[in-house]
């Protein structure tokens, strides 16, 4: 069954949506589906993601889950804090994070699931695409009465992997992409093949920030127009 709504706002990033927030390195969203609510990385500081969190009004407690993509520092820097005002979460990290790190927030929280190399069904209408590449990172994939919607931490195995996985799993077309597509150190060439993949695979709109890079974020926006949503702190992008 899809999700009739989902609503997802970015609740840290590099960049800023909304004047009045802190803007540090690094990734957070906090998502509301018609079935479940949960956050979606924590980026490099708790206590900026908490008061970013503060002044959008959003409620972590409602959050039933914690999903981290991957284990770099921009992405899990905030856990301890989100931990300290809400334990009463779920976790699902990927294999990629570190054993001991594991332990530990199975003892902070409800509990941890691993996730390895195969997709799998994380909470109603919500899947991981599996750890994907050499530096392990899930993306998430929220199944939609209008499509697929991904949300990508950095995009470490390449964002065309990921929504190519994305479509395969699923079988339906991704309605929206959007997350850290990790192509800031990448030139005009190479961000003009991915876009062309991306094209062949069919994404009706994109949202790249985080550590997407300036020139790929005018790029896609030159070329999918008003396809292309703008992120940033402060962004909430309903569905």
């Amino acid at each position: 069954m899809a999700s009739n709504t989902v609503k997802i706002t970015i609740s840290f990033d590099n960049y800023a949506y909304l004047e009045g927030f802190q803007t540090l390195w690094g990734f957070s969203c906090f998502v509301e589906t018609d079935e479940t609510t949960f956050l979606f990385d924590t980026g490099s500081n708790g206590r900026v993601l908490l008061q970013n969190m503060q002044q959008l009004d959003i409620d972590l407690k409602k959050a039933e889950a914690l999903i981290l993509s991957h284990p770099h520092w921009d992405h899990i820097g905030g856990v301890d804090s989100v931990l300290e005002v809400h334990p009463q979460m779920h976790l699902f990290v990927p294999n990629s994070l570190s054993k001991h790190l594991i332990r530990d927030l199975n003892a902070q929280t409800l509990g941890v699931t691993v996730i390895n190399e195969s997709p799998q069904q994380l909470l109603p209408s919500v899947y991981s695409t599996g750890v994907m590449g050499d530096i392990g990172e899930q993306s998430i994939v929220i199944d939609t009465e209008k499509g697929l919607v991904v949300i990508t931490g950095c995009a470490h195995p390449g964002i065309e992997h990921i929504a190519a996985r994305s479509i395969e799993m699923l079988q339906k077309p991704i309605y929206l992409l959007m997350g850290g597509f990790h192509l800031m150190y990448e030139n005009t060439a190479r961000i003009s093949e991915v876009i062309e993949t991306l094209d062949e695979l069919g994404i009706q709109n994109v949202c790249p920030t985080h550590c997407s890079g300036d020139l790929a974020i005018s790029m896609f926006k030159s070329h999918f127009g008003d396809r292309c949503l703008q992120g940033g702190i402060g962004r909430v992008i309903t569905i």
